[in-house]
């Protein structure tokens, strides 16, 4: 089965987040504690494409190994529907996620860039590898995106899937709508953190 023909029967999109929502990059600043607080870099080409997949019907979250205020801070921003951290097994999240919304895991889509993502990109319905991802993810995937995690690889992953769904140009046309109240209701929050 093609890529394409995967894309059309996904619901959920679920993304990793270092490496994929990311650079990769964790940046570690001492505060006068003496303590670090830690600052990561999203971009927001994917904020935006994951406002235009909630409009297109996708559910969507993240699943990461790493426990980070900072990502729970851009969760919300972006007003994830699912949320784990500290996910050493991610397979775990993945069959909540499921019994949570009624769907199967040929309806799922998952977005990785290292070896812990392999064990749900081995069963999804749609594995999408970023462009950074190592050499182990990339053979797994039906789909590598063509901009690497933490500048665009995300957006790529929900434009590949709305386009093969054929509603992509229709949810862009609606998110620009400024009378569609679904758009406003999809839409990220405006960084009023």
């Amino acid at each position: 089965m093609t890529a394409e023909a995967r894309a059309k029967n996904i619901k959920v999109l679920i993304f990793d987040v270092d490496g994929v929502l990311t650079d990769g990059q964790i940046f570690v600043i001492p505060n006068s504690q003496g303590h670090g607080v830690e600052a990561k870099g999203f971009s927001a080409h994917d904020g935006l494409g994951i406002s235009l997949g909630r409009l297109g019907g996708l559910r969507i979250g993240i699943i990461t190994k790493r426990q980070s205020q900072t990502v729970a801070i851009r969760a919300n921003d972006l007003k994830l529907e699912f949320i784990y951290q500290g996910q050493s097994h991610k397979m775990i999240a993945i069959r909540e996620i499921l019994d949570k919304t009624g769907y199967t895991i040929d309806q799922l889509a998952y977005v990785g860039d290292d070896i812990v993502d392999l064990p749900v990109l081995r069963q999804c319905g749609l594995a999408i590898a970023t462009a950074n991802a190592r050499r182990q993810v990339k053979s797994a995937a039906h789909f590598v995106t063509p901009n690497p995690g933490g500048f665009g690889g995300a957006r790529d992953a929900i434009d590949f899937i709305l386009s093969a769904q054929g509603t992509l140009e229709k949810v862009i046309e609606q998110y620009l709508d400024e009378s569609n109240t679904a758009a406003v209701a999809s839409d990220v929050r405006t960084g009023n953190l």
